[in-house]
């Protein structure tokens, strides 16, 4: 009936069964940009921001590392997967922009691009509740998919 995967033959919506997939090794790698401003960016030493609230940019990456674990509850056809790794790394990218890589790796039957496109987008916005004290003008610019291997198909987005 249809060309999308999660539909069955009734146009009801189904997971799809991975059951005669192979394990492969999978990473996906997902970027988010943000806008801080230099109000904010004016705050950081040593590459930390710390606010009441704690360290910002710590506290963001183990809440990205939460949310790439907690994907497949958050979006309904997502299988719940056995991650075996994830690593954000956040940096500065000018007066006013940090950026934002979440890498995501597993052995499995199925990728993990949602699982690392969740995990930046978590750390931006606990970074947003971490600095909104200081000002409210934050925004998340941009998301997406850069790269993705394992599976039928490797993709690169730079």
């Amino acid at each position: 009936m249809s060309e999308f995967s999660h539909l069955n033959p009734k146009g009801n919506p189904k997971m799809v069964n991975v059951s005669d997939k192979k394990i492969t090794k999978r990473t996906a790698i997902a970027k988010a940009t943000m806008f801080l401003g230099s109000e904010i960016i004016s705050h950081f030493k040593n590459e930390e921001p710390t606010t009441k609230k704690g360290p910002v940019f710590q506290t963001a990456i183990i809440a990205g590392i939460q949310g790439v674990k907690k994907t497949s509850e958050l979006i309904p056809m997502c299988h719940p997967l056995l991650i075996n790794g994830v690593d954000i790394d956040i940096k500065i990218i000018d007066s006013e922009h940090i950026e934002v890589l979440c890498k995501v790796t597993i052995e499995g039957k199925t990728g993990v691009e949602m699982e690392a496109l969740t995990g930046a987008n978590i750390t931006c916005l606990t970074i947003y509740d971490m600095c909104k004290s200081i000002h409210q003008k934050m925004v998340i610019k941009e998301v997406k998919l850069v790269e993705k291997t394992g599976g039928k198909s490797d993709v690169k987005n730079v």
